[in-house]
């Protein structure tokens, strides 16, 4: 959940800055100048939130190292270190992509994977993960990121993302100049838009941006099957991946209850809850249930 978090909260802060930079640019006054452009405002939203999108891709690696205190290995000072280098380097090979570089951070079991290409990317694992589970389920969460990584599933969301900001600017706008003439429609003449728009549109980005995001996390949620599967292919069985998300989610088998609790269910590679509509990811029972069918 951590790259999604970070790529939708890098996006959202952008698509912000974006939009009070236009307006304090003039942007707005522009488009509202001699009433509403539709199809200049769609345009000023396509390359405004397709920007956002992929300014957020371009910083996604930078912000997720810094925002987690990842330590990239550049030489492994010990055998866990070694042993998680080969045993990437292996699974980037069969999954077809380049290695990516490799970092451990501190943390409850968690890991992630981020980049702006295939070729460019970074898979982190937090201490905590290393910790407390078997070198087979760690294998089977580390096939998980690579999955992601071949999938091209950054690149993917920041398309699916890019379309989502372009319709949450059109219709911001397009609601922030109808309360704006509302407010003002006793005046004689105006030279444009007033403080109303402004504050509307930055609003609606705020509002829509959330809204929007239920759509974001959708596509997530059926990207955390398909990675599940792509750990299975990698590794030629989907019992470790069902095994790593069993002892994740704290899930009872054959009586015996696992070491991790359930609140660990809105970890990295867990997920689901009460807001399961904001989720990014199933929860672990429902991706089980998956790999079981898919096998």
């Amino acid at each position: 959940m951590k790259r999604i978090v970070l790529f939708i909260a890098t996006n959202l802060a952008i698509m912000l800055v974006l939009g009070i930079s236009a307006s304090l640019l003039g942007v707005n006054r522009y488009l509202t100048a001699n009433g509403l452009n539709l199809g200049m405002l769609l345009g000023f939203a396509a390359l405004m939130g397709f920007g956002g999108a992929f300014i957020s891709l371009w910083l996604s690696k930078p912000i997720a190292k810094w925002s987690t205190g990842a330590r990239v290995i550049e030489q492994p000072a010990n055998s866990t270190e070694l042993w998680l280098m080969n045993t990437i380097a292996a699974q980037a090979q069969k999954a077809g992509i380049k290695m990516p570089e490799v970092a451990i951070y501190p943390g409850e079991p968690n890991a992630f994977a981020t980049g702006a290409t295939k070729n460019a990317s970074l898979v982190a694992v937090s201490s905590g993960l290393l910790e407390s589970m078997t070198h087979e389920e760690i294998e089977a969460v580390l096939a998980h990121e690579v999955a992601h990584i071949a999938n091209g599933d950054m690149v993917t969301l920041t398309l699916i993302q890019g379309v989502v900001n372009t319709f949450v600017i059109f219709l911001a706008r397009v609601v922030a100049y109808f309360v704006d003439q509302f407010l003002r429609r006793d005046e004689e003449e105006s030279s444009g838009p007033g403080i109303a728009f402004t504050v509307t549109a930055v609003i609606c980005d705020l509002v829509f941006g959330l809204l929007a995001s239920i759509i974001v996390a959708w596509f997530s949620r059926q990207r955390e099957y398909r990675a599940d599967r792509g750990s299975a292919r990698i590794l030629g069985t989907p019992r470790p991946m069902i095994a790593a998300l069993r002892r994740l989610g704290g899930i009872e088998q054959a009586g015996v209850q696992t070491s991790l609790p359930k609140n660990l269910a809105a970890s990295g590679i867990t997920g689901g809850g009460v807001l399961s509509l904001f989720a990014s990811h199933p929860s672990c029972e429902d991706r089980i249930a998956a790999l079981q069918r898919s096998a």
